[in-house]
């Protein structure tokens, strides 16, 4: 079970400073989980574009979107819409492409729901990402 008082918050947000990937993943996977994204999403953001290994930005972005919210939707896209390192936006790509919810109609009509609601999104990069993503399908 997650600890997501303020302390387990503070401990994981440490963590995602750690030189260790393995325990940045950690980190990443944990703070994904946490009731309310909001707080920690400049944290997140900067783990999905972890520039010293994928595995981080994997491990965050699966844990985003096994969320199957808005939240974890729109933080991963927009990482993925700023990515500069080609190895992180393609791994980021992935993740997107891979999401379980494409396997299955229902879950993958909730998926497109998603992404027409943040192709209204404030963001421009999160628009624009949801956007392309939404024309991909046709």
């Amino acid at each position: 079970m997650d600890d997501f008082t303020e302390q387990g918050l503070r401990d994981a947000i440490a963590a995602a400073e750690s030189p260790a990937w393995s325990v940045r993943a950690a980190a990443g996977r944990r703070l994904a989980a946490a009731p309310q994204i909001e707080g920690v999403a400049g944290v997140l953001h900067r783990l999905l574009l972890d520039a010293q290994d994928t595995g981080v930005t994997s491990d965050t972005a699966l844990a985003l979107l096994a969320r199957r919210d808005l939240a974890g939707l729109r933080a991963v896209l927009a990482a993925r819409a700023v990515a500069s390192d080609q190895g992180t936006a393609d791994q980021l790509a992935a993740e997107l492409d891979c999401d379980p919810r494409w396997a299955t109609g229902e879950d993958g009509d909730e998926l497109i729901a998603q992404l027409r609601t943040l192709a209204a999104d404030q963001d421009p990069d999160v628009r624009s990402e949801a956007q392309l993503r939404l024309t991909s399908l046709r």
